[in-house]
């Protein structure tokens, strides 16, 4: 599953910790397992923030640009006990965009 979010907070998308806090507690609400989590600002003043929950199912990703107001969002498992669409819109409750997409990819072997 994955998505893009437009018109958040560009106060929001900077935030680094409370997007790591984002994409750990999103791994949680959808049944996956946490392994590690990753973050880091880039583009300086008008840069933004990657999150990255690594989970033994796959990842959930959360790439902010400030002064698009806008974030990409991708939440990817291979659980059959997980719920990527729950991470999903755990994720925009959070982000509160004005508007959102949300796409879904089959990427099993069938």
């Amino acid at each position: 599953m994955y998505g893009n979010l437009y018109d958040c907070d560009p106060a929001v998308l900077e935030q680094e910790d409370f997007l790591r806090d984002v994409v750990v507690e999103a791994s949680k609400v959808a049944n996956m397992t946490l392994w590690d989590v990753k973050s880091w600002k880039f583009g300086g003043e008008k840069g933004g923030v990657s999150a990255i929950a690594l989970v033994l199912e796959s990842h959930v990703a959360i790439h902010t640009w400030k002064e698009y107001k806008y974030a990409a969002v991708d939440v990817f498992t291979c659980g059959e006990q997980s719920d990527p669409e729950k991470a999903f819109n755990f994720i925009v409750s959070k982000l509160k965009p004005l508007e959102y997409t949300k796409h879904y990819a089959d990427r099993s072997s069938k």
